[in-house]
């Protein structure tokens, strides 16, 4: 498998797209006006205690206070017992108490009215390792299956580690890779807490005291690796930062960063541009005719499969079978490229072979595999639905890039011009009881003045008999279809 990372930058905005054999898998955006708070510490205040919701907020310096849950402060270790506290969440009004200045840590970003998501277990990654200052441990990612190797990495750094106090998670890009750099790693991220520990001490609150690297150098440190053939950057400035950060961290791969100064927009190689576009849309095409239907809602995001024009060649089983494979594919990628989170329900066609559907589930789960973000899925339930779950630290990347329309208030239809012809009509017969009136006016959208005009003439006449006034209609080029105004004269 072919991988490139196209790193695009403009004075405000930074894009990076992740491309896997010639297709866009991932892209992620930051603005300059909003960059992601998630990584970054704070040192905050605690404002409010809620006992009923057993979290708190805390003020970070952002516009909204954060929101710590119980489940994420650290409690104190209890004598005797292994690990920390025994358990049982004690009482948040137990943990924290109102004023308190506490350190902090973004874990997920303020989404739509909700405010950042905090945690008192602070992390900070390097490319190989990630840093745990409150707990004494050391884990090793899931994802590195093989028992050999995981025994090889406790091997190597428990003499590195030593008597440190701090913890470590070993991460999946550790697999493999040498003494020397894992011993990099640790001497880098003992450094950084070590300016951590002083910015705290001399930060007021509402201050950060250290930042995620910026959107380039952090999709380098989680996604560069040796299968990686080329990372291409059209900014000299950012190419510069990035040639320094790869020399730093990962030696062997300097030769993979390139300078991009071609002619055509570096997300436009690869179609980079128009897989965006069609990322924002909520119809998927299939190959083999049939299309998914994304619907992105505040408490899930739903995708419904449909078999479309797509007949087969043999049987109906065999043909939704063989649409449900491609469109298991197709969700897999979609939830990587949209980065949609949270509760995810996919509607598979019904099929009624139990091997169909595991092998359905199988390229689902093979699917995911790549992805970053960790997902958890379930079994086909009876209807044919499966329940899935993808950790989302960031805004999806419609919700990053549109805004509710306008005309329709984020519903996604409009009144059509009969019904809004209709309120229109009641709402001339309510003004006319309320307030006395020569002539009324009536200004309203094109689309809505013509059809009165032209096929409701004789129902306002009906109407000005029975009101006893004339009615004028004026057309507003200005006006969404659903808007309107009654004027009385």
């Amino acid at each position: 498998m072919s991988e490139e990372i196209l790193i695009n930058v403009t004075p405000r905005e930074t894009r990076v797209g992740i491309v896997e054999n010639g297709m866009l898998q991932e892209v992620h955006v930051e603005r300059a006006s909003r960059r992601g708070y998630v990584g970054n510490i704070y040192k905050g205040r605690v404002q409010r205690v809620m006992p009923g919701m057993q979290a708190v907020f805390v003020d970070i310096g952002l516009d909204r206070a954060a929101f710590l849950h119980a489940s994420d402060i650290i409690r104190p270790a209890i004598p005797g017992v292994e690990g920390e506290g025994n358990g049982q969440v004690p009482s948040i009004s137990e943990l924290v108490h109102e004023g308190q200045e506490i350190v902090v840590q973004v874990v997920k970003d303020p989404i739509s009215t909700k405010g950042a998501r905090l945690s008192t277990h602070l992390s900070i990654p390097s490319r190989y390792l990630v840093l745990l200052p409150h707990a004494r441990t050391l884990g090793i990612s899931a994802r590195i299956e093989d028992e050999d190797e995981r025994q090889r990495l406790k091997d190597v750094l428990a003499p590195l580690l030593g008597e440190s106090p701090l913890g470590y998670i070993v991460r999946t890009n550790a697999e493999g890779q040498s003494a020397e750099s894992l011993a990099f790693d640790v001497t880098y991220l003992g450094k950084v807490w070590r300016v951590v520990q002083e910015n705290i001490a001399r930060a007021k609150v509402g201050e950060r005291v250290y930042e995620e690297l910026s959107l380039p150098l952090r999709c380098l440190r989680d996604s560069l690796n040796e299968t990686i053939e080329k990372v291409r950057v059209d900014s000299r400035e950012t190419f510069d930062k990035v040639v320094k950060f790869v020399h730093k961290f990962m030696p062997s791969l300097d030769d993979r960063v390139e300078h991009y100064d071609g002619e055509r927009p570096i997300f436009d190689l690869y179609g980079a541009e128009d897989e965006i576009q069609r990322a924002l849309k909520k119809e998927v095409p299939l190959k083999s005719g049939g299309y998914l239907i994304v619907d992105q809602t505040e408490a899930m995001t739903t995708i419904d499969v449909n078999t479309g024009g797509y007949l087969g060649t043999r049987n109906l089983e065999e043909t939704v079978y063989r649409t449900n494979l491609e469109a298991a594919q197709a969700a897999a990628r979609q939830l990587r490229l949209r980065n949609l989170g949270g509760i995810i329900i996919i509607d598979f066609i019904d099929m009624t072979d139990e091997e169909h559907k595991r092998q359905v589930l199988r390229t689902l789960e093979k699917g995911l595999s790549r992805d970053h973000a960790k997902t958890t899925v379930y079994p086909m339930s009876a209807l044919g639905l499966v329940e899935m779950t993808r950790k989302r630290t960031t805004e999806s990347l419609e919700r990053q890039l549109c805004e509710p329309c306008p005309a329709c208030a984020g519903r996604g239809t409009i009144k059509t011009a009969e019904t809004v012809t209709y309120e229109i009509f009641r709402e001339i017969t309510r003004a006319v009881r309320q307030f006395s009136a020569a002539k009324l006016l009536v200004m309203a959208s094109p689309s809505v003045v013509n059809r009165i005009l032209e096929e409701e003439s004789s129902a306002v006449a009906e109407l000005e008999e029975f009101i006893s006034k004339s009615i004028r209609f004026q057309a507003e080029e200005h006006y969404s279809q659903e808007q309107f105004d009654v004027v009385l004269l």
